[in-house]
C-alpha cells in the first residue's frame, strides 16, 4: 500500500526578488485588511500612495542585499532541511514541503494550486512566524483558507514560542555570537522583536506576551549572569507602538557603559529587518551613541534544533483531528488574547 501523502505549508512574508518588484510588494502588503484595519474604499487609495512614496527608499535598503530580499532562498533551504527531518518523523508518511509567501512570489494561491496537485491525504499549515500575531499568521491562514480547493485533512499550527528546539537554538546562536566577539562581560542581550502598534496588542493580539515568553525562555536557557531585555523594531507611522524601540534600547545599554548583543527573537530568516536594519542603521546608531561592541546574533536559519522543532510540531499536529487550529508548544493564551484562534475555537 502507497503511504498517505501529508503537504507540509510553511507560511512567511515573502520579500521582491528585484528592484521592480518592490512597489508590487509593498502594495500587496499595505492593501492587507491584517496591516492597515482601515475600509477597502480607503485602504487600496492609502495602499497605492504608501507603495509608490516609499519605493526608492525600500529600493536603496534592498540594494544593500543585493538588490533583492533573501528571504526565498531562505526559506527554500528550511523546507528542504525539514522535508528530510520529516522522513524520519514520519516515516509512514510521503512528506512534501511547501511555501506560501503572503505578499509575493510564490503567492498563497499558486503554492494552494501546487498543494491541490500533489493530492494529499494530510496538510499541516506551519507558520515561520513562531509567535501567533493576526498580522502575520492569521493573514496567511485566512489567505490559505480563501485559496486551497483541494483534498487533505487540514491540520494549523497557531504558534509555538515555547517550543523546546527553538529555545535551544535561539540560546545557542547567542552563545555562539557573544563567543566569536570574545565573550565580553560587559554587554546587555537585546531580543529585538518585529514591533506592532499598541492598539493590536490592546485589542487582544497575543503577539508581544508570546515574543516575552520566549525571550525569558532563551534568557532561562542561557542561566544566569545575562542582563537582557525585550525591544520592538521596524516601527512606522504616526500610531504609537508597544516598546521599547529597539533603538532606545540601544541608547539605553549605553548610558549604563554597556555594549549589547542583540538576538532577532522573532525572526529565523535572514531578511530586511536584519541584514539592513539591524545590521547597518542599527549598528551605525550604536556607534554614534559609543555603545560597543555591537554584536549581532543570526537568524535560525537551518539550526538542527530550530528545524528539529518544526518537525516534532507537524507530528504533534497530524496526531490532533483535522480542522484543530493549535499551538506547537506548551504555550496557552489567557483569556486577555481574546483575538487568539485557539480561544476562539474552544469558546
Amino acid at each position: 500500500m502507497s503511504k498517505p501523502r501529508l503537504a507540509v505549508v510553511l507560511f512567511n512574508l515573502g520579500g521582491p526578488d528585484g528592484p521592480e518588484a518592490v512597489r508590487p510588494f509593498l502594495y500587496n502588503l499595505f492593501s492587507d485588511p491584517a496591516i492597515i484595519t482601515l475600509p477597502a474604499p480607503a485602504r487600496i487609495p492609502l495602499a497605492t500612495l504608501i507603495s509608490t512614496t516609499r519605493a526608492k527608499s525600500a529600493r536603496a535598503n534592498y540594494d544593500k542585499m543585493g538588490g533583492g530580499s533573501p528571504l526565498l532562498p531562505e526559506t527554500t533551504a528550511q523546507a528542504g532541511v525539514l522535508e528530510a527531518a520529516l522522513k524520519e518523523a514520519l516515516p509512514d508518511h510521503e512528506s512534501r514541503v511547501f511555501i506560501a509567501m503572503r505578499y509575493w512570489h510564490p503567492t498563497t494561491e499558486a503554492c494552494a494550486a501546487t498543494v491541490k496537485g500533489f493530492e494529499p491525504d494530510e496538510i499541516v499549515l506551519l507558520p515561520l512566524y513562531p509567535q501567533f500575531s493576526t498580522t502575520t499568521t492569521d493573514s496567511s491562514l485566512k489567505a490559505w483558507r480563501k485559496a486551497y480547493r483541494g483534498k487533505g485533512k487540514v491540520h494549523e499550527v497557531c504558534c509555538y514560542p515555547l517550543d523546546e528546539g527553538l529555545i535551544d537554538a535561539h540560546a545557542q546562536r547567542i552563545r555562539a555570537a557573544w563567543n566569536a566577539a570574545g565573550a565580553p562581560a560587559n554587554v546587555k542581550l537585546l531580543f529585538s522583536a518585529h514591533g506592532l502598534p499598541e492598539k493590536i496588542v490592546q485589542g487582544g493580539d497575543p503577539y508581544q506576551a508570546q515574543i516575552e515568553a520566549t525571550a525569558a525562555a532563551v534568557a532561562a536557557k542561557l542561566g544566569g549572569g545575562w542582563s537582557w531585555t525585550v525591544c520592538y523594531q521596524s516601527r512606522v507611522g504616526r500610531l504609537k507602538w508597544i516598546g521599547p524601540s529597539t533603538l532606545e534600547a540601544i541608547a539605553a545599554a549605553g548610558a549604563e557603559g554597556k555594549g549589547v548583543v542583540v538576538c532577532p527573537i522573532s525572526f529565523v530568516s535572514e531578511h530586511i529587518e536584519t541584514l539592513v536594519e539591524l545590521d547597518h542603521d542599527y549598528a551605525e546608531a550604536a556607534r554614534n551613541d559609543g555603545v560597543a561592541p555591537y554584536i549581532r546574533v543570526p537568524a535560525l536559519g537551518v539550526h538542527a534544533h530550530f528545524i528539529h522543532g518544526l518537525a516534532q510540531a507537524v507530528r504533534t499536529a497530524v496526531a490532533r483531528d483535522a480542522g484543530d487550529i493549535t499551538p506547537g508548544s506548551a504555550w496557552r493564551c489567557g483569556r486577555e488574547h481574546g483575538r487568539c484562534p485557539c480561544l476562539e475555537k474552544v469558546a
